[in-house]
Parts: C-alpha cells; structure tokens; sequence
C-alpha cells in the first residue's frame, strides 16, 4: 500500500505560514522541529479533519524563493475539501482571505478559488457528485 504524506509547499517564513495556515485556515500544526544540522524546520501542517499533510518549506535560495505563490504556474495547486462550502466559505471571507473565483457550483459540487498568503491558488471545493 502506498499513500501521500507530504506536499511540499515552498514559503518566505516559517512564522508568517504557521499563522496563515493554523490561525486562518484552522489546520493543526503536526511538527515544528528544529534541524540544526541543516539550519532549517521540519514544519508539517494539515485540515484537522485528515488527509494529506502540508511541509511548510522555507525557501533556502533565491531560486527557490521565486517560486512563493506560483509552484503550479499559476494554475490551482492545491485542493480544500469541505463538508460545509457555505460554511467555511464564509469563514474564509470573514477573515480577510482573498478569492479569485467566486463560488460557482459545477456538476460535482460547489468550488471557489482562494490565495494563500503568498498567492498560491487553491480550490474550497464541497463535492456533491460522491466523489471523495
């Protein structure tokens, strides 16, 4: 058997992501370790409610760090699936995060388009259609 633990998402801060992502979005931050060896953090995030997890990665050059906010060339990167799209969107707005797309319902549920703090492109997306 084989599953998805990581997603690596290349970030400016570590502090500045952890907030976004656990202050804003609610994930839970799973690991904040220091690895001298290698002057870094093992930062790992994810949606309380499971899934994949999210390794918050500081960028460690300047070729890395032009790619915050566009690590899918400015298509969608990842995806937030919700139980409760009116919900969660509605939470989102109430906490200033920016959408590109308003809510739309398409054949497999109600989607909308929101940037991280970077930019980076995401789907909240409630499926309708029983796909997972």
């Amino acid at each position: 058997m084989q599953t998805l633990a990581h997603i690596s998402l290349v970030v400016r801060d570590y502090n500045e992501a952890i907030a976004f992502y656990v202050d804003v979005l609610g994930f839970e931050l799973v690991e904040d370790s220091y690895q001298p060896e290698q002057d870094k953090r093992w930062v790992v995030v994810r949606p309380n409610g499971g899934g994949a997890s999210i390794l918050l990665a500081r960028a460690s050059s300047p070729e890395q760090a032009e790619f915050i906010g566009n690590q899918a060339g400015g298509r969608v990167f990842l995806f937030l699936q919700t139980d409760d799209f009116w919900r969660d969107y509605n939470d989102l707005v109430s906490k200033g995060v920016e959408f590109a797309r308003a809510p739309k319902t398409a054949e497999y549920g109600i989607v909308a388009v929101f940037k991280d703090l970077y930019g980076t492109l995401w789907d909240l997306v409630q499926f309708t259609d029983g796909r997972p």
